[in-house]
């Protein structure tokens, strides 16, 4: 595909085309992928989390800036959440991050969460391959705000580092275990504002109890980013981080095991696909079966293999040919 080679050639208006092809599916985007993936694998991966409000988009911001003045490239995928009701997003990051919009080798892309319930859309990842590809040394993804199921950046990234900040109600507790335990770094930020010094304690005891044996014991560094504090240190903490994913061997393991997890969502995405395409064709019928299904003559078990044994025969006829 031509619009691969523009990108191994340096284009940002190519990068910028081919991700907007691959993010709405445009037929020859699998094609694309696959031309692409041969040369992924040199970029690292920053994953930036945290409740909404608590700098997330301005600590981007500032380790970016950090990351620019030792002269790496840096690609930024900032996601929002997808309107429930439009299906859009107020895509507002490149606001807050106009301390390094302006540089031509910063590459910032907003992206929406497209209703992923783990917090990142299947097209994120297809995105930090391509900048991978593209050449940034450095990738940093920020998500929409920290819950209890948004863990898919633990997959995404080589490290997550999570943001917090004090004041902000019960603190600690409103982001619960589960969600402590995908943190490689944790980051008060705002540490300017009562109650920072506090928070740090609480952190350091809620991993003290975990009962998870840590081999790297996470790091909590204090940040006022608005002010550029704590920033270095932070830059600092991520390359000691990758220094020991590199000499434990567990680097190579998480990319292992997140090309496991991609391939499962790839199959999982294709059948879908499938599924949509066949109940969209069988419209009617498949009203006439549900109506069924409600009035209890059939039962969704059956008509759930019908449509897997359905859908097998087509795999293994495309396969075949």
């Amino acid at each position: 595909m031509e619009l691969v080679d523009e990108v191994r050639k340096g284009s940002v208006r190519a990068l910028a085309k081919l991700i907007t092809f691959v993010e709405n599916e445009m037929p020859g985007g699998v094609e694309a992928m696959e031309k692409i993936y041969p040369f992924t694998g040199n970029a690292y991966i920053i994953g930036i989390t945290g409740p909404p409000g608590a700098g997330k988009s301005t600590l981007t911001d500032r380790i970016t800036k950090e990351l620019r003045s030792q002269n790496y490239t840096v690609g930024i995928i900032a996601i929002d959440p997808t309107s429930p009701f439009t299906g859009g997003a107020l895509l507002g990051d490149r606001v807050r991050m106009q301390g390094v919009s302006s540089d031509d080798n910063v590459f910032i892309r907003s992206m929406a969460t497209r209703g992923s319930l783990g917090g990142l859309s299947r097209a994120t990842s297809d995105t930090v391959k391509i900048l991978d590809a593209y050449g940034k040394d450095y990738i940093i993804v920020e998500t929409v705000g920290v819950g209890q199921d948004e863990v898919d950046i633990v997959r995404t990234a080589d490290v997550s580092i999570l943001v917090v900040m004090p004041g902000g109600g019960d603190d600690i507790q409103a982001i619960k275990a589960g969600i402590m335990e995908i943190g490689d770094i944790f980051v008060v930020n705002k540490a300017d504002r009562d109650g920072a010094d506090r928070l740090v304690t609480e952190i350091k005891m809620m991993l003290g109890l975990s009962s998870t044996e840590r081999e790297w014991t996470p790091p909590i560094i204090k940040t006022v980013a608005t002010e550029d504090q704590g920033i270095g240190t932070l830059v600092e903490k991520i390359k000691e981080h990758r220094e020991f994913l590199v000499k434990s061997g567990t680097l190579a393991y998480r990319r292992k095991e997140r090309i496991r997890t991609e391939i499962i969502k790839i199959v999982e995405h294709e059948i879908y696909r499938y599924m949509d395409g066949l109940i969209a064709e069988n419209k009617d019928l498949f009203e006439q079966r549900l109506e069924s299904i409600i009035n209890k003559k059939e039962d969704p078990y059956l008509l759930a293999k019908q449509v897997i044994e359905i859908i097998a025969k087509r795999i293994s006829r495309n396969t075949s040919v």
